[in-house]
């Protein structure tokens, strides 16, 4: 069983919010020690450091995320409108979390160069 865990957010059913589904699904054959978990971003996630993959916009490149309110959390006017920005920094307000690490994934961003960049990004998030 891997001893690292990444949750792993989007819709397989929605092309430009499933891309991060996809390199998990080929990240998982290559990191034996790295356990990718596909949930709800609604879903209740808890633990002291979490780390969590998901697509974003207004980036270039595979990043990281660590400071929430560099997320965009926007005006909500509606329950259709929460979004895992405004999630996580209420889980984090309310102590459901400490700390959040984000692999941002462009949206659109070609696949195999996508897994290469995240596989990176994983291996110095979880460098021991």
């Amino acid at each position: 069983m891997a001893s690292n865990k990444i949750y792993v957010f989007g819709n397989p059913i929605v092309a430009e919010d499933s891309l991060a589904i996809k390199v998990a699904k080929i990240l998982e054959k290559e990191t034996k020690d790295i356990q990718f978990v596909c949930v709800d971003p609604n879903e209740e996630i808890k633990g002291e450091d979490i780390t969590i993959m998901d697509v974003a916009q207004g980036i270039k490149k595979v990043s990281i995320i660590t400071d929430l309110n560099k997320l965009d959390a926007g005006k909500k006017v509606s329950l259709h409108d929460f979004d895992i920005a405004f999630s996580l920094k209420l889980m984090k307000k309310i102590g459901l979390i400490k700390s959040v690490k984000i692999i941002a994934i462009p949206l659109k961003y070609p696949l195999k160069k996508a897994c290469k960049e995240v596989l990176d990004q994983v291996h110095l998030t979880f460098k021991k």
